[in-house]
């Protein structure tokens, strides 16, 4: 396997490189909403072709569990069988919070940039992550100089300054891709992620709100003060999952919800890593319930909330090993597993092959989603 990892920042794709829904054309909630509800569908051919294989491979049927499901899922959104892993990306965004000035985060909001300029030299997690996944690596900084608004006291994004950043994101993904994994870094950002959390599914911030980067009881006491005061605040917008992810998101969260929408539109599997990134997409699933029948839940965070909020939307994770790093380290992790799934695809013999006797099989199912 060649192992490709490269770091770039970008804020918009390379010219001739936008997709079908031209972002220039987003001018609005309503213009996005309409393309968050006109969605393609996978490749159901493709992904019986793999359960065809499957059956003939020499093992017992389903022996290898969701590594099986995981081989129908590339297909069915790749659109061919075998499906390949040959480019699978890394996206992670950044950007800054102004709630952060509340006190809810153990860490000062200067830890972002800081955070890219380690990425930028290679020695974050994700870095040696994506380099044992033979993933390639991008790095996005969003306006870190111009944190979002406070948002106890306006919305965090305006319309338009959200619209941009889904723009971003949209731009980000490259129609080449094979595999795309999204994280994210941004002091304070699990508070944001916990704000839409309970406005799209209720409970406020005591259900929501965790540790995030260790904050201790009295700012736990106050991440979940503030989530309220924020849910109050945005009271009437809560009908508007898009509305509520500008009120009370980030410029990295609406950069997560504009990749998975560019990738949802152009068949590619994604990865979604923690609480962040899986509280960004939350909005796609309310508008659409099938929005994330193209993504795969990579772990199981230890941040509260998580769990739950991956209940909420039928996502299943694949990993569950106490991480709550966030920067796209659970997604890496997972790209090793769905290649030791595409690897056992398409490298055992058949029965046929192997001189092995088969049980009769009498029916093949194709797999289920990997989510």
């Amino acid at each position: 396997m060649a192992v490709r990892q490269a770091i770039c920042y970008i804020s918009r794709a390379p010219p001739g490189a936008r997709n079908h829904y031209d972002m220039a054309d987003f001018t609005s909630f309503s213009a996005l909403r309409a393309a968050c509800l006109d969605l393609p569908s996978g490749s159901p051919a493709a992904s019986a072709a793999v359960a065809r294989r499957e059956a003939t491979l020499t093992k017992p049927p389903g022996s290898l569990g969701r590594l099986e499901e995981l081989v129908g899922w590339l297909a069915h959104w790749q659109g061919h069988a075998p499906p390949r892993l040959q480019q699978v990306e890394i996206l992670v965004f950044a950007g800054n919070h102004g709630v952060t000035t509340r006190g809810v985060s153990a860490y000062p909001a200067e830890v972002t940039a800081q955070m890219v300029a380690n990425f930028a030299a290679g020695g974050a997690a994700i870095n040696q992550l994506a380099r044992i996944a033979g993933a390639q690596l991008r790095v996005i900084p969003l306006s870190l100089e111009h944190p979002t608004a406070d948002f106890t006291q306006q919305p965090a994004l305006s319309e338009q300054e959200f619209l941009a950043a889904v723009a971003a994101g949209y731009d980000a993904v490259s129609p080449a891709c094979d595999l795309l994994c999204l994280g994210e870094m941004g002091i304070g950002n699990t508070t944001a992620a916990a704000a839409i959390a309970a406005a799209l599914f209720g409970g406020g911030g005591t259900r929501w709100a965790g540790r995030g980067t260790g904050v201790d009881e009295e700012g736990l006491a106050r991440k979940r003060d503030v989530i309220d005061h924020a849910l109050a605040r945005h009271a009437g917008v809560l009908h508007d999952p898009l509305a509520v992810a500008a009120a009370l998101g980030g410029r990295e969260l609406a950069a997560i919800l504009g990749a998975t929408l560019a990738a949802r539109r152009q068949r590619i599997p994604i990865v979604l890593d923690g609480y962040v990134c899986t509280a960004a997409v939350a909005p796609l699933a309310k508008l659409r319930a099938d929005t994330l029948a193209h993504a795969l839940a990579a772990h199981v965070s230890a941040e509260a909330g998580h769990r739950m909020l991956l209940d909420e939307l039928g996502l299943r994770a694949l990993l569950d090993l106490d991480m709550r790093l966030g920067e796209a380290s659970g997604a890496a992790l997972a790209v090793t597993v769905l290649r030791a799934a595409l690897a056992c695809h398409t490298g055992m013999a058949t029965f046929g092959e192997a001189g092995v006797s088969d049980k009769p099989v009498t029916e093949v199912t194709a797999p289920k989603a990997a989510g």
